[in-house]
């Protein structure tokens, strides 16, 4: 549980430092068990067949909550950041689209993400992919110099939401793109769930209420948002379903509580805003 009597940054920093940890043990092996496991989910969020036999072994983890670049026109020797981009799925994706005179950059605050990233950088020869160690909060990148930002179910990770969105706007250049892949909340948690420092790990207890999260970008300065698409989380809280297996283990709660929750407290959404031209 989420220590009582403690400030609010003190809490944050457990929070970030509890899913560092986590998200560092999965960069060891795949969460799904192996890779064909990984590649079913992937192509049930949204990848085609044809993305995933494009990518470096090693690269899809099976994590995710549905494919961020879908919907997106990426344009030739754009700049594309990621945020929390794990081993690289949707970078090594993004450089297929920007060709040689582009440029991805991931950013993960795991030390071993990024470690096995570049491991899967150096299997393609990805020249036009470099990954970064930071914070989604505090990014390590140069102010409006970003066409695209993605993510993919990782803001939700994110004790201070509304900060992870005014970077996402420093970042980007004047009429850049924000196109997003994450949990939301339909209704408040369960308490003992919403105190739980482990199921921020799981995506659960980190989700904003959805009209919260919303405004969030809203209050970014972004403008023309748009929901590209909804979906039921269904089982995602379910210890069976591959995206959520492993972290479900950390989660010491009793299993029909989670299944009461399935489907009815959390759904995935992609959202696309824009930074306005005259920014």
């Amino acid at each position: 549980m989420l220590p009582p009597g403690k400030g609010k940054n003190t809490i944050r920093t457990d929070i970030q430092e509890k899913v560092k940890e986590r998200y560092g043990q999965m960069a060891s092996s795949c969460c799904c068990g192996d890779n064909e496991s990984a590649g079913q989910q992937a192509t049930r969020l949204g990848y085609t067949r044809e993305e995933l036999q494009a990518l470096p072994d090693g690269a899809n983890l099976g994590l995710g909550c549905g494919n961020p670049l879908a919907f997106l026109e990426v344009k030739p020797g754009d700049t594309v950041l990621d945020l929390g981009s794990g081993a690289g799925i949707d970078c090594f994706l993004a450089a297929q689209k920007v060709g040689p005179r582009g440029l991805v950059i991931g950013v993960d605050m795991t030390t071993k993400m990024i470690d096995k990233a570049n491991q899967n950088r150096g299997k393609i020869g990805a020249a036009n992919v470099e990954f970064r160690a930071g914070q989604i909060e505090n990014l390590p990148v140069e102010t409006g110099s970003v066409d695209l930002v993605i993510s993919n179910c990782v803001i939700n990770l994110s004790p201070d939401k509304t900060k992870v969105f005014r970077e996402a706007f420093r970042v980007l250049k004047s009429g850049g793109l924000l196109q997003i892949s994450d949990i939301v909340l339909l209704k408040k948690l369960p308490r003992p769930i919403r105190k739980s420092v482990n199921s921020y790990v799981g995506c659960v207890a980190g989700a904003a209420k959805k009209e919260d999260y919303l405004s969030y970008i809203r209050d970014a300065g972004f403008i023309e948002m748009e929901i590209l698409e909804e979906r039921g989380v269904g089982d995602i809280f379910l210890e069976n379903d591959p995206t959520i297996q492993k972290p479900m283990r950390w989660v010491p709660f009793p299993r029909n509580m989670m299944r009461r929750m399935s489907g009815s407290y959390a759904e995935s959404i992609k959202v696309r805003a824009v930074k306005p031209a005259a920014v």
